[in-house]
């Protein structure tokens, strides 16, 4: 009596995926929690990339329509560590330079407070600086007025006030509709006009800004140089002699620009954090998905004896259920973009910023699920087909 060997099964791509999604769709419930974990760690690294670079984005945008090329000059310290003070000619002696393009300059004006009222106690600053500034101050700076007008040669002589956007808000000033006074060291002074805010020059949005004739000040604390974009380096080493040519040692010279950097490469420090936490729920949903396909190999222990009798390979049965492990894991990934991705647009529309979903944080979180469900899946694959017919025929 001849015995006949069944040929070993040959199965296409298509056919292997029916066969990795069987599971998946016979236990839907038990799949669909399963790649929820990965969704949750695909989905936190994806709206973490996205939402850092979101903001990248728009700190990059406001460079470009900022410039680089603004300088800022304050006093440094003297030789015994004492606060040195610029010199009142420093204006005049910097704009004479052929690489500046502008110049303009302000001072802080000591034990003066800016209240809403007279009411309010002296005591309740609320942080708002007063300052005087020259005319030429928002042309060098780039900004624009929100409400009202910026300071002319008929205002900058008489009680008048002009606004930064942190100083308004916190004056709860946001419109000029009316006529209004703000109390100004115990004198009323007209509010002409309000300024937007000023990324390069955050003290000038806590600040009220006032003439310098009504000031009688003249010697300046920070003065604010606007190079030629294509020598702003050489500009800035010279600007220490030319701002104090007696004491070039005791100047500080900044560009606003790379703070703006800085808070960039601050915010990649967090964003490291954050994929790291994400991470951290991908590994959890990995495991999640290796316990699920443990349990799959056990339950269906008939089957695969089944198919180990009809000739399926020790390979096949190992790569059916790796498959499937990689079919879950994928579909998780998949969700996980999504929902990070409707993260970022939801946070950037909150907070009017440019959505921007890197291809990298979409590439990198369907290989990264792919990469968990490989790994969570090798175990019970080789569990899988490790099974002898006879062994597994035993439980039908």
């Amino acid at each position: 009596m001849i015995t006949t060997v069944p040929a070993p099964s040959r199965v296409h791509a298509a056919e292997l995926f029916r066969l990795g999604s069987v599971g998946l769709r016979t236990r839907r419930l038990r799949a669909s929690l399963s790649g929820l974990g990965v969704a949750i760690g695909i989905a936190a690294m994806v709206a973490v990339l996205g939402v850092s670079s979101s903001s990248s984005a728009n700190l990059l945008a406001q460079l470009d329509q900022l410039g680089t090329n603004l300088l800022t000059v304050t006093p440094g310290n003297t030789f015994l560590g004492e606060s040195a003070t610029l010199p009142h000619e420093a204006p005049a002696t910097i704009g004479r330079l052929d690489s500046v393009q502008g110049v303009s300059s302000t001072a802080s004006i000591a034990n003066v407070t800016v209240r809403r009222t007279d009411q309010v106690p002296v005591s309740n600053t609320n942080g708002i600086i007063l300052r005087w500034a020259d005319l030429s101050l928002l042309a060098t700076l780039q900004g624009s007025v929100y409400r009202g007008q910026w300071l002319n040669p008929a205002s900058e002589r008489f009680p008048a006030v002009v606004l930064g956007w942190v100083t308004a808000q916190r004056l709860g000033i946001v419109d000029l509709d009316q006529p209004t006074q703000v109390d100004v060291g115990g004198r009323w002074y007209t509010v002409v006009g309000l300024l937007r805010s000023m990324p390069l020059a955050p003290e000038i949005d806590r600040s009220a800004l006032i003439g310098l004739p009504v000031a009688q000040s003249d010697s300046p604390d920070t003065v604010y140089v606007r190079a030629d974009p294509n020598h702003v380096l050489p500009t800035l080493n010279v600007l220490p002699a030319a701002a104090n040519p007696e004491h070039p040692e005791q100047v500080n010279v900044s560009r606003p620009s790379d703070a703006l950097a800085a808070r960039a490469a601050a915010q990649g420090t967090f964003t490291s954090l954050f994929l790291g936490l994400g991470a951290v729920a991908l590994l959890v949903g990995g495991v999640g998905i290796a316990n699920v396909m443990v349990i799959s190999v056990l339950e269906r222990r008939s089957e695969i004896g089944l198919r180990r009798a009809l000739g399926a390979t020790r390979l096949l049965v190992g790569v059916q259920f790796l498959s499937e492990s990689l079919l879950l894991s994928l579909l998780g990934g998949a969700g996980g973009v999504a929902l990070g991705a409707a993260a970022t647009w939801v946070y950037a529309q909150v907070n009017a910023l440019p959505a921007v979903v890197p291809a990298v944080a979409v590439g990198g979180g369907l290989g990264a699920a792919l990469v968990v469900g490989a790994i969570a899946g090798l175990y019970p694959a080789n569990r899988a087909a490790r099974l002898s017919p006879t062994e597994a025929l035993r439980t039908v």
